[in-house]
């Protein structure tokens, strides 16, 4: 088995990223399309179509197709992330407190800042601060997507910078969803949980190094996780814990993540943005907008993001507590923060969490859409001059 460099795996992943980034732009269009023609009710009772999976007795799940969508296609999304986080903290760029700690530093701003924005939007209607953490996300798909249409004249260390950013803001989310996004939790399916948590652990141990043992144990998983409350996807995120990095000559967490990459960029996350973009703008005007929810999400993205991703590393590089990468200056990472404000994937996948009325659902999608819309703009307009110089010519 050929092994690729750390810079080479870094290279690869921000190219399949930023491809699929694109193609869930389409996806996202195609679906904000169809919401606004007539086929909207066709779209809509597609995804109402319900789908049940039985054995016998002992296990019996019946969602319609979005949700299957958004708790089972989503688990091998968030199985990814995991995996991703696993290497990044073991052999990656999270592995020592050097090279972790402007990102940390801006993923914390890029987190805090947005939602106090969001809160501080929707004090006068408490029933919309249970979507504090829908602008505290970032698309990484999107926003290495949109990064690609610069080509190279955006520095290398500066895409890689994004994704350490992502990725801490990644685990942030995962915590923010295991925390405060599950009620009526079943102690009984959690302890059944235990089992195949268990099996996973002997197979790390035994350094199994072949995929199908964790996938039969992981399924399992995943009907408890479902049955007891906690939402299902976070158990891609724990058997990703289970894979192990390395077995004598095999790296069966590489060999995962680099064959499941295409799926998730190419199919699994436009599937999820064609289910869930899909917003009708009929007789809606500039107040849905700036209605709270709607307003509180766009401006948590646009203004949270810059303000708590430029102003954390601003600080933390002025006062020496970390330092920027080579070729990387303040109007890059300015641009940087911009394009953290693209939401899109996790944002919607929150909101979807954090809220069951339709109209609220509606105003996430609104803000969702029109701060992602707004920060992209922005990024590219910041980094497009950022990587010229004064005579035009281009650096890198």
């Amino acid at each position: 088995m050929t092994l690729l460099t750390s810079t080479e795996r870094l290279r690869a992943f921000i190219a399949s990223e930023s491809a699929g980034g694109i193609v869930l732009i389409v996806a996202a269009a195609v679906a904000l399309a169809i919401a606004n023609s007539a086929l909207l009710p066709a779209y809509e009772a597609f995804l109402a179509t319900p789908v049940v999976f039985s054995a016998g007795s002992l296990v019996a799940i019946d969602k319609p197709l979005l949700l299957w969508i958004n708790d089972g296609l989503m688990a091998l999304f968030f199985f990814l992330i995991g995996l991703e986080v696993k290497r990044e903290i073991v052999t990656g760029q999270l592995r020592s407190w050097k090279q972790a700690s402007l990102p940390v530093y801006a993923a914390i701003g890029g987190m805090v800042v947005p939602a106090l924005v969001f809160v501080g939007l929707n004090l006068g209607s408490p029933e919309n601060l249970r979507g504090w953490a829908i602008p505290a996300a970032t698309d990484i798909a999107f926003a290495l997507g949109l990064l690609a249409l610069l080509g190279s004249r955006v520095p290398v260390a500066l895409k890689a910078l994004l994704l350490a950013i992502a990725i801490i803001d990644d685990i942030g989310a995962i915590a923010i969803i295991a925390l405060f996004y599950t009620e009526n939790m079943n102690l009984g399916a959690l302890a059944l949980g235990l089992m195949p948590a268990a099996g996973l652990l002997l197979l790390n141990r035994a350094g199994v190094a072949r995929s199908i043992p964790y996938f039969l144990l992981a399924a399992f998983l995943w009907i408890c996780v479902l049955k007891s409350g906690v939402h299902a996807t976070l158990a891609g995120v724990a058997t990703a814990m289970f894979v192990p990095i390395a077995v004598g000559d095999e790296r069966p967490l590489e060999r995962l993540e680099h064959a499941l990459h295409p799926w998730v960029a190419f199919l699994i996350l436009p599937i999820f943005a064609f289910a869930n973009a899909g917003v009708s703008f009929a007789g809606a005007g500039i107040d849905a907008l700036l209605a709270p929810l709607s307003l509180g999400i766009a401006a948590g993205l646009v203004v949270g993001k810059q303000l708590g991703i430029f102003g954390a590393c601003w600080l933390a590089v002025k006062s020496g507590l970390a330092t920027l990468p080579a070729g990387v200056g303040l109007r890059h990472v300015y641009g940087l923060s911009c394009l953290a404000g693209i939401g899109f994937t996790m944002s919607l996948f929150i909101g979807n969490l954090a809220f069951v009325d339709p109209g609220q659902i509606a105003a996430v999608k609104f803000g969702v859409l029109g701060g992602s819309l707004v920060s992209a703009l922005a990024g590219i307009l910041v980094l497009g001059f950022a990587v010229r110089r004064a005579d035009g010519t281009v650096t890198i």
